[in-house]
């Protein structure tokens, strides 16, 4: 299986040519892009190349092994993932759904705008008074803005709690470590280089005002124990012990990224479960930030209700990139619906444009992670820490979760 392992490396770098988005991550042999890149093979003949690889590795018999049953299974779907994107970058269109199952394994699911109107009403009751539910939300967070003058402090000391808490429960890597950034002008908050040999680029978009919740949020999902820890482990376990060679690429519009998006964001809950987070913020990051952490109670309270909208975010983009709306309609049922400030929900849409079904990765990714775990973990904290560490080290696909 490695020699078709090495043919995927490559056509995903191959893809990267052509895509500068598709190849998030590598540290496999320096020679593989190099050659990649003397190649300069065209979308026809790459589609034409994995389209033979997919055939390959149908022709494989099913390992009797379970971790090697999964890893077939990973190379199939993950090929399938790149033969969909060579597509949709050659002029196929696929509507919403369809594309995200083409590339994510996944399909979200449909609400109507009573569902979110009955969540917005929750958030009515606790943030009673005059003018639209959005700018009373806005005013209420724009409370809790970290000054950006203690920014890097507050993230450094989320950084060590989240560190602190991951290795507590999972073995990380000899030498493991990562450098933060912070930038301007990107469609993300937040964003994960991950250079290989256990090191990670963190990058933090200042663009707009950033509130005490996102320091826990990136500090887990962008390093511990989400994003840096989940590709430190790939790299440990399946590039160094196995020697995999697929795993020393990470092709972003492909079924891996529900993982990894979903596991990032529920690896906040796995380390914070809501109380500790309240109490821990309160005592710690609230004063860093020079905020009040008798409010941190409150604050997560609206944190938690506004948090529920997010499938709106889904919806957003789903009518957007299906034709049914245009991005000034997208970002106003983002206000409307996901409570989101204009200036925000704007950014979203600008999101929409480049990564498009991408989004699906955040909610439903969370949701099929937490319910994988906790089917598993049967109320047990330290089983909940094993079972996510595990999930974190193997092959899955999301449709190895339901």
């Amino acid at each position: 299986m490695n020699d078709a392992a090495q043919r995927y490396v490559k056509l995903v770098l191959a893809m990267g040519e052509h895509d500068s988005d598709y190849v998030d991550a590598f540290y496999g042999p320096a020679e593989w892009r190099d050659e990649v890149r003397a190649e300069k093979r065209t979308l026809d003949a790459i589609l034409a190349d994995a389209r033979a690889l997919r055939g390959t590795l149908e022709g494989i018999a099913r390992p009797q092994h379970n971790v090697e049953a999964l890893r077939l299974d990973y190379l199939r779907r993950q090929t399938d993932a790149l033969i969909a994107r060579a597509e949709i970058l050659q002029g196929a269109t696929l509507r919403f759904d369809d594309e995200s199952r083409a590339l994510y394994d996944a399909v979200a699911p449909t609400h109507g705008e009573d569902y979110f109107r009955a969540l917005n009403a929750a958030i009515e009751a606790e943030l009673p008074g005059d003018g639209a539910l959005v700018e009373r939300v806005e005013a209420f967070r724009m409370q809790f803005v970290i000054p950006r003058e203690k920014l890097d402090d507050v993230f450094r000391a989320a950084i060590d709690v989240c560190r602190a808490r991951t290795a507590d429960e999972i073995a990380l890597p000899v030498g493991e470590t990562f450098t933060v950034e912070y930038v301007n002008d990107k469609a993300w908050s937040g964003y994960n280089w991950y250079q290989g040999n256990f090191r990670s680029l963190i990058q933090v978009n200042t663009d707009l005002p950033i509130f005490i919740d996102r320091a826990i949020d990136l500090a887990c999902h962008e390093g511990y124990p989400g994003h840096h820890v989940y590709n430190a482990l790939l790299e440990k376990t399946l590039v160094r012990d196995r020697g995999w060679p697929e795993f020393s690429v990470y092709a972003l519009f492909s079924p891996q990224s529900l993982i990894a998006e979903g596991s990032a964001n529920y690896g906040i809950d796995v380390a914070f479960p809501a109380d500790e987070r309240v109490a821990m913020e309160a005592e710690t990051l609230f004063p860093i930030a020079g905020l009040d952490g008798a409010r941190a109670a409150q604050y997560y309270r609206v944190h938690e209700l506004v948090a529920r909208t997010g499938y709106a975010g889904n919806e957003a983009a789903r009518r957007y990139l299906d034709g049914e709306i245009d991005a000034g309609a997208a970002a106003e049922w983002l206000t409307m619906y996901a409570l989101m400030a204009p200036a925000r929900a704007r950014q979203r849409v600008t999101f929409f444009d480049q990564y498009r079904s991408y989004v699906i990765n955040y909610n439903l990714g969370k949701d099929l992670v937490r319910n994988y775990v906790e089917r598993r973990a049967e109320g047990d904290r330290a089983k909940r820490w094993s079972v996510f560490a595990e999930l974190l080290s193997s092959p899955r696909l999301p449709s190895h979760l339901t």
